[in-house]
C-alpha cells in the first residue's frame, strides 16, 4: 500500500495516456446527475469535439448512460446523460473498539445492505479480521446483484499516519501487534483497500450526505468508546503530518482526574467515552434508588432513554458528560474555527438534552462573537455514519480516477 491511497487493481489500456479530462466530466456528470454535452461544453469551456470524443470513452465504461432528449435552446434537442449510481458497489467497514459493521453502498452512498455484531475488536484481532471477511461477504451475496466491486474502505478506531494505512497503534490496540493484517481480504476480493480515523470518516459521511453537506470547513466529535474528532478544511479531510489531528479525547480537561489508557491523567475520554459515563451512572445509583436504571445492567443505550424519559441520575450524567465536551468544543472552535461541528456516536440520539449544556459551556469559554456562531447540531446519519464515511473514501478516490470504476472481471463476488 503507498500512503492511504488505493491500490491501483485496475489497469488502464493505456497507461501513459494521462486522462484528467475524463476524470473531470465524471466528476461534473456525477454531481450534476444528468446534464447534456452542451452543458458540459459550457461548463467545462471545451469544444464540442473533445466533449463528444470523452463522453464517448465514458460511455463505454457503462458509469453513464443516455437517457433521453433535453429541451431545445434553439437548436437541436441535446440528448440527457446520467450518471448510472448502480454500476458498481463499495463496501465500508467500520471497526470500533467493541463492534464491525459494514455497509454496501451504490455510487451515490446509498446504503444496500447493512450488518453489524458486537465482537472484542480490541483484543481479538483474527476474530475481527475473520468477522470483516464475513460480513463484507454476507452484504455483496445479498445486495451486489453481480456489479462490480470498486473497493473497501475501513474506519479504525484509532489513529492512522497515512505513510502506513497498514499499521494500527499499539497503544489503542495492543494485541493488534501494530499490524492491521486486511490485506488479504482485499486480494481475495480482487479490489483496492483505503483506511483512515474513524472520526475523519465520520466528518466526510457528514459533508457528503449528512448535515454539514456543502460546508467547506467542518468538525466531526464522535462519543463511543473513545472520544474522537475528524476534520473538514476546505472540502478535505484534514489529517495532520502523522495521521493525528483530532485526537481530542486526549486533551486533558480534568488534570488530577482518572488515568487514560494513554498514560495521561483526567483526558476527555476518561469523563465522556462509554466506560465512563457507565461508571458515573453506578456512582450516582448508590443514592438514587428511585431511578428507572436501578437494579439494572446499565448499558449507553439505557442511559440515553432513560435521559430522554426524564430520569434524574441519567439527566445528570448526560448533563456533566455535556459540559466536559463543551470545555472541548470551546477550544475546538477557539483553535481551528469551522463553521459546524457535529457531535456523533452515542451522544447524537440526546438532542438539546446535549447540545444545550454544550452550548452554554461554550459562550462561557469562547469571547469572540464569530467562535459562538459557529452551527452546533447532532448527526442524522445513525449507527451506520462510519461505514459510510469509509465507502464515501473509496468513491471520493474513484472519482478522482474514472478508470478505478471500471468494472474488475469476477471482482463482488463473496468466496464460496
Amino acid at each position: 500500500m503507498e500512503g492511504n491511497r488505493l491500490w491501483k487493481g485496475v489497469r488502464r489500456d493505456d497507461p501513459d495516456r494521462p486522462r484528467p479530462l475524463a476524470n473531470g466530466i465524471l466528476r461534473l456528470i456525477w454531481e450534476h446527475k444528468r446534464m447534456s454535452r452542451a452543458d458540459i461544453v459550457q461548463e467545462e469551456k471545451l469544444s464540442r469535439s473533445t466533449v463528444s470524443e470523452v463522453v464517448g470513452e465514458l460511455l463505454r465504461t457503462g458509469l453513464i448512460a443516455e437517457v433521453g432528449i433535453g429541451q431545445s435552446r434553439g437548436g437541436r434537442r441535446p440528448v440527457i446523460l446520467e450518471f448510472q449510481d448502480d454500476a458498481a458497489v463499495i463496501l465500508g467497514v467500520e471497526m470500533g473498539a467493541t463492534h464491525v459493521a459494514v455497509a454496501l453502498t451504490d455510487l451515490r452512498g446509498r446504503v444496500l445492505a447493512w450488518h453489524s455484531r458486537p465482537h472484542p475488536v480490541r483484543n481479538d484481532p483474527d476474530g475481527s479480521r475473520a468477522l470483516v471477511g464475513e460480513l463484507c461477504d454476507t452484504c455483496l451475496t445479498e445486495a451486489a446483484a453481480g456489479r462490480p466491486l470498486v473497493g473497501i474502505g475501513v474506519a479504525l478506531a484509532c489513529p492512522v499516519d497515512p505513510s502506513r494505512p497498514g499499521e494500527v497503534s499499539e497503544m489503542v490496540l495492543p494485541a493488534w501487534e501494530g499490524r492491521l493484517g486486511l490485506e488479504p481480504l482485499g486480494r481475495r476480493l480482487g479490489v483496492p483497500l483505503m483506511v483512515d480515523n474513524d472520526a475523519n470518516l465520520g466528518a466526510l459521511a457528514e459533508h457528503w450526505w449528512g448535515v454539514g453537506r456543502g460546508i467547506g470547513n467542518l468538525a466531526y466529535v464522535k462519543v463511543a468508546t473513545g472520544v474522537g474528532c475528524g476534520f473538514v478544511m476546505n472540502g478535505d479531510i484534514y489529517r495532520g503530518s502523522t495521521g493525528v489531528a483530532g485526537e481530542i479525547g486526549h486533551l486533558a480537561i480534568a488534570p488530577q482526574g482518572k488515568q487514560c489508557m494513554c498514560g495521561l491523567r483526567g483526558c476527555l475520554a476518561t469523563v465522556v467515552g462509554t466506560p465512563a459515563l457507565i461508571e458515573r451512572t453506578a456512582e450516582l445509583l448508590a443514592a438514587h434508588h428511585e431511578s428507572v436504571l436501578a437494579g439494572n445492567h446499565v448499558t449507553i443505550e439505557e442511559i440515553e432513554r432513560a435521559a430522554i424519559a426524564g430520569d434524574t441520575v441519567a439527566r445528570q450524567v448526560v448533563t456533566e458528560a455535556a459540559e466536559y465536551l463543551g470545555i472541548a468544543v470551546a477550544g475546538l472552535l477557539n483553535l481551528m474555527n469551522p463553521a459546524m461541528v457535529v457531535l456523533g456516536g452515542h451522544v447524537a440520539g440526546l438532542g438539546e438534552l446535549v447540545l444545550g449544556p454544550i452550548r452554554e459551556t461554550v459562550r462561557q469559554r469562547t469571547l469572540v462573537s464569530q467562535v459562538t456562531a459557529a452551527e452546533l447540531v447532532t448527526s442524522k446519519l445513525g449507527p451506520q455514519s462510519i461505514a459510510i464515511g469509509a465507502a464515501t473514501m473509496i468513491l471520493k478516490e474513484a472519482l478522482a480516477d474514472c478508470f478505478l470504476l471500471v468494472a474488475v472481471p469476477g471482482s463482488g463476488q463473496a468466496a464460496s
